[in-house]
């Protein structure tokens, strides 16, 4: 069994472990703390694929921007009273074995590693200059203007959170 096999299997084990606990736990924080490993899951698979940019946008976009808003909302409405935060020292050595697992996976795909990209898979040489290039040259008008909508977005639930 080929190192490639053993982490996928590992991703699709933690993708569907924590899909399940939150389709399936009442809390609403605990969902959304197992939607955290279930997009660090789907990052693992990018990453086994070869897709470093689209892993490293799915941390950003989803782990960075979308489930920490979603937390920080959820924490800071009035209508969660009985939930406690336990934090505690039994926690830190699996965390610290995940997140050591999930980081030598990220960091050998993209460095192109073949130990971690079996045959089949291709490897792409320098996807991020090529994102860069082809956004930049052309498809520039599309990328400003979504820069702008962007924009226009946060400056109205800026205006609409102050209400």
């Amino acid at each position: 069994m080929t190192y490639y096999t053993v982490s996928f299997y590992l991703f699709a084990a933690i993708i569907l472990l924590s899909a399940y606990f939150v389709v399936t736990t009442k809390n609403v924080i605990y969902a959304a703390f197992n939607l955290l490993l279930t997009f660090f899951g789907v990052a693992g698979f990018y990453a086994l694929l070869g897709a470093d940019f689209i892993a490293i946008v799915q941390l950003i976009v989803y782990v960075g921007g979308i489930l920490i808003l979603l937390l920080f909302g959820v924490m800071l409405t009035n209508k969660i009273t009985d939930t406690e935060i336990k934090t505690g020292a039994f926690q830190v050595l699996p965390a610290s074995i995940i997140v050591g697992m999930f980081s030598g996976v990220l960091i050998a795909s993209m460095t192109n590693n073949r130990w971690i990209v079996s045959a089949n898979t291709p490897v792409a040489a320098d996807t991020l200059r090529t994102i860069g290039n082809i956004l930049m040259n052309q498809y520039i008008l599309i990328f400003e203007v979504l820069g702008v909508l962007l924009l226009i977005a946060l400056i109205g639930a800026a205006s609409i959170a102050r209400k």
